[in-house]
């Protein structure tokens, strides 16, 4: 699924809201922990506010935080690629910064390290993506208070307008 458009991507984030819980927040999952269960829906409301919170200034990574666990509710069920689907799925409307952010939300600070070590990402990514993870890790607690999703309609706006004239730039490489 590629999203269009942020009423879209609203639609899905609404849909999301008491579907369920993903893998990593089940009570009866292997990564079970004690108080980490939450409704999909606030968990990425509460890390988005984190994000928020703690780098006010960026936009694209408080959306990642938003986005990064959509790909559960693309493809119910597979656990295994849903940063990925999700990744694909925003990279159109959201750009390729948000899209990276939410691919790699799911690899561990080693991994993260080779990828940098490989030259497939600059040290920025790495520690945007660090910080993405530990919103998403603090996120997992029901003692922030969230906001409502209807309050990140502007941010996502805003990002998806530079993403729109970003990829339509004279200087975009198709693919990249």
């Amino acid at each position: 699924m590629e999203l269009r458009n942020v009423a879209e991507l609203m639609d899905l984030l609404h849909a999301c809201r008491g579907g369920g819980q993903t893998r990593e927040h089940r009570r009866d999952g292997p990564d079970h922990r004690p108080g980490t269960c939450a409704d999909a829906h606030d968990h990425a409301l509460r890390t988005a506010a984190l994000l928020r919170r703690g780098r006010p200034a960026d936009k694209e990574l408080q959306v990642a935080g938003l986005v990064h666990a959509i790909g559960h509710f693309l493809r119910p069920g597979d656990d295994t690629s849903h940063a990925d689907l999700a990744g694909e799925a925003v990279r159109p409307l959201l750009g390729e910064r948000v899209a990276h952010l939410v691919r790699l939300h799911v690899l561990g600070p080693d991994d993260l390290v080779r990828l940098h070590a490989g030259g497939w990402v600059d040290a920025g990514l790495v520690d945007d993506v660090l910080t993405l993870r530990q919103a998403d890790e603090a996120g997992r607690s029901a003692g922030v208070d969230a906001g409502v999703l209807e309050d990140w309609r502007t941010v996502l706006e805003l990002v998806a307008d530079r993403a729109g004239r970003v990829s339509a730039g004279p200087h975009h490489l198709p693919g990249a």
